[in-house]
């Protein structure tokens, strides 16, 4: 069967009166780093009568700006790409010598000794903070100085509440010194951890939500591992892209459906970033086909911009075909 799928993805907004739109960015665009090779694509906005441009943001990703001169009833994005999903090993490269082995933060050991109940490790964490402690502070090594300046803003850590500074814990008592096993663990055991969940109102649960809950959509738990990651010493972005799969129907046939999705990349001496879905539990591989990546999540909104205030109602489709290559003669 060909690897190569024709992606159509439209997005439909529609306002009850006639609106001014502020200027919108549109970020459904694959990455020129994406593994999975893109032929070919191309983007249509209506109504026509705009503006557009293409320009890169200050993460490197390609995005589209758009300006209306006049108001509209209807805002519409279709994207047409298509992609060769030929198979490929998600674990095809080599992390750097320094980067192959892993070690915890330090002054962790002092955090939480073993035997603490939850709520007495919760309690402990609390009242660090009040005290305004360092609860994790990574070992050098793992970057180069001229890397954790380029990286900065993929460090930046979030605050540990109680059930993150928990799960932190009692995570590096167990945790292989090998980088690249202790990741792949962590990944697994996020996706055993948080149940999925779809869920379509805007926003992003903070990690200690997440936790808190157990559950969370592709979103919030990746913003949970970019946490955790960042706690632990590592540069860690978000990425928003399409999820290509096959799957099967009730009556066996295989089919191939595509969703906007989300995950998270650690930066990774001598493999560079490296993408995990803590949905699924694996590494990101040629399904996963990325078009946004930066420090926050609100920044890799598939569609950003303003409007006047009204009633708008919201609609997206996705369809997918495997296209038929002739052979060559």
């Amino acid at each position: 069967m060909s690897s190569h799928v024709l992606l159509t993805h439209q997005t439909r907004y529609r306002y009850d009166r006639p609106v001014f739109l502020g200027p919108q960015t549109i970020r459904l665009r694959p990455s020129r780093s994406a593994k999975t090779p893109v032929r070919a694509y191309a983007l249509r906005v209506d109504p026509a009568e705009c503006q557009q441009s293409w320009q890169q943001d200050e993460f490197g990703n390609q995005v589209a700006e758009v300006v209306f001169a006049e108001r509209v009833t209807h805002f519409d994005i279709t994207v047409r790409l298509e992609a060769d999903l030929s198979p490929r090993n998600a674990f095809d490269f080599t992390l750097a010598p320094e980067a192959r082995h892993w070690a915890p933060p330090v002054a962790l050991d002092a955090v939480s000794p073993a035997g603490y109940a939850p709520l007495q490790r919760q309690q402990q964490a609390a009242q660090q903070q009040q005290a305004g402690a360092a609860m994790f502070a990574p070992r050098s090594g793992l970057y180069s100085p001229d890397e954790q300046a380029a990286l900065s803003a993929y460090r930046a850590a979030p605050a540990a509440g109680p059930y993150l500074h928990a799960f932190l814990a009692d995570w590096v008592k167990k945790a292989s010194c090998d980088t690249l096993d202790m990741l792949v663990a962590l990944n697994r055991a996020l996706a055993g951890h948080i149940g999925y969940q779809v869920r379509l109102e805007p926003g992003i649960w903070s990690p200690e939500e997440t936790l808190a809950r157990e559950t969370g959509s592709c979103r919030d738990s990746a913003w949970l591992m970019i946490a955790i990651l960042r706690h632990l010493g590592f540069a860690a972005r978000f990425v928003s892209g399409y999820l290509l799969q096959s799957t099967r129907t009730a009556e066996g046939e295989e089919t191939l459906t595509c969703d906007l999705h989300a995950w998270a990349e650690a930066f990774l001496p001598g493999a560079g970033w490296v993408g995990f879905d803590t949905t699924s539990g694996l590494l990101t591989a040629q399904g996963h086909l990325p078009l946004a990546a930066t420090p926050a999540p609100e920044q890799a909104a598939p569609v950003s911009g303003l409007l006047d205030q009204c009633n708008a109602t919201f609609d997206v489709s996705m369809q997918t075909a495997r296209l038929v290559i002739p052979e060559s003669v």
